[in-house]
């Protein structure tokens, strides 16, 4: 099945009783949302799976009222809003009796600087008959709303032609790029190394491990999966060296030290960085690092809200480290599952966001640009455990253009082969 992060996200506001759930049946096919009579029995967003050909695996993505009332009707407009951050295209549903109003106004406007393509959709035109039918055409016409659809939910009318303009107008660019597959040729031997600690999922790799297998495979390549202590023998017996090593940033300083020095080596999460996100913004973000004092507020930003364990990377590892270069106390902040960073943002020095391997590229972009229009710098989990581990210029050696960056932060390469020349001597 198609991760959720991986789908095109397909959102629909519109008033209460406009029809949004029943549109959502209708474009799948299934019952999947409630449908009642009763104005607000949305109060979430809810998020639907499905499949629309030739676009593929989609999520499409129910609201609340934009016109709900109340203090609670504010909260859920408010939850409604925040779903913008992680739509690729938006549905505006109208009920013809109540026309376009300021409150579809405000979702093309939103939908507009978050450069969100928007289609107007008519409902209920079951309730017209051909006269009614070509007045209401005329009076939409009028209002220059394009592209505009006219459906109904019930009946079924217009749902096949709804899926074409869904289809014509969902952003070209939406589509993920490859993991990996742009950095390695057909043929290449992979080798992906990966510890199995107490946060790895029993009986499973985690997310991001099986997206990098599946990207070697579709690329025509050769995966080799090892755990950290088992990359020597890997290298002793593979007839064909590596094209590429990628890590699990919890082992990077033992992977770098036994991997040679001419072999590419990166990270899942460096790996999530560019496919989920901009690399270039989050290694920029290291710049920070030594620029942090004791006292400074650093926010760990979360997509899930797994379990912590014992020894957390978020959680324990990161913050402890942190507090080992700057040789004092920070204060350290949580934020964990979807929706916008916290209005709060100036207020943090840093943020270090996980992978967002359960977050799609619309969200993840949206963060950073949060956090950039904030001027806050943002790195992430892959990116700042290679920066502290000095192993940052190793971990970015698929991605030269970068090294610039890295450069400017170490000032030289001195200090970090310094690292792994003290790594090797003690092994």
């Amino acid at each position: 099945m198609t991760p959720r992060g991986q789908r095109l996200h397909i959102a629909l506001f519109g008033r209460r009783n406009a029809g949004k759930s029943s549109l959502i049946n209708a474009l799948t096919g299934q019952s999947l949302a409630i449908v009642s009579d009763i104005p607000g029995t949305t109060t979430d967003p809810v998020l639907k799976a499905m499949e629309i050909l030739p676009l593929g695996p989609v999520v499409i993505i129910d609201t609340a009222g934009i016109d709900d009332t109340g203090e609670l009707g504010e909260l859920r407009k408010r939850k409604s809003y925040e779903v913008l951050d992680k739509t690729d295209l938006v549905l505006i549903v109208i009920d013809p009796k109540a026309g376009y109003g300021d409150f579809e106004k405000e979702v093309a406007d939103r939908a507009k600087i978050a450069q969100t393509p928007v289609v107007y959709v008519m409902n209920k035109i079951d309730l017209y008959t051909t006269v009614g039918r070509n007045e209401l055409y005329e009076r939409f016409e009028q209002l220059k709303l394009e592209p505009r659809v006219f459906v109904s939910a019930l009946t079924q009318e217009g749902i096949d032609e709804l899926k074409q303009v869904i289809i014509k107008h969902a952003p070209k660019e939406w589509t993920l790029p490859t993991v990996l597959g742009d950095l390695i040729e057909p043929g290449d031997v992979v080798v992906c190394v990966v510890p199995v600690d107490k946060a790895a999922p029993k009986g499973r790799l985690i997310l991001p491990q099986q997206i990098v297998i599946r990207d070697i495979i579709d690329s025509e390549s050769i995966a080799i999966v090892v755990k950290e202590r088992e990359l020597n023998q890997c290298f002793q017996f593979v007839n064909k060296e590596p094209a590429l090593i990628v890590t699990d940033a919890s082992v990077y300083n033992k992977v770098a030290a036994d991997t040679p020095s001419h072999i590419r080596l990166t990270s899942f999460s460096i790996l999530f960085a560019r496919y989920k996100g901009d690399l270039q913004s989050l290694v920029e973000g290291v710049r920070a690092v030594k620029r942090l004092k004791p006292g400074d507020k650093i926010l760990i930003s979360e997509a899930c809200t797994h379990h912590p364990v014992e020894d957390d990377i978020g959680r324990v590892k990161i913050p402890r480290w942190l507090r080992a270069q700057i040789g004092g106390d920070l204060d350290i902040d949580v934020k964990a599952g979807g929706g916008p960073l916290p209005d709060n943002l100036n207020e943090y020095k840093l943020v270090v966001h996980c992978g967002a391997c359960m977050l799609n590229r619309k969200e993840m972009i949206s963060r950073i640009m949060q956090a950039k229009a904030k001027g806050v710098p943002i790195v992430n989990y892959g990116v700042i455990m290679a920066y502290i581990h000095g192993v940052l210029h190793r971990a970015l050696s698929p991605f030269p253009h970068l090294q610039s960056i890295v450069a400017e932060v170490r000032d030289d390469m001195k200090e970090e082969i310094e690292i792994l020349k003290k790594i090797r001597s003690k092994r």
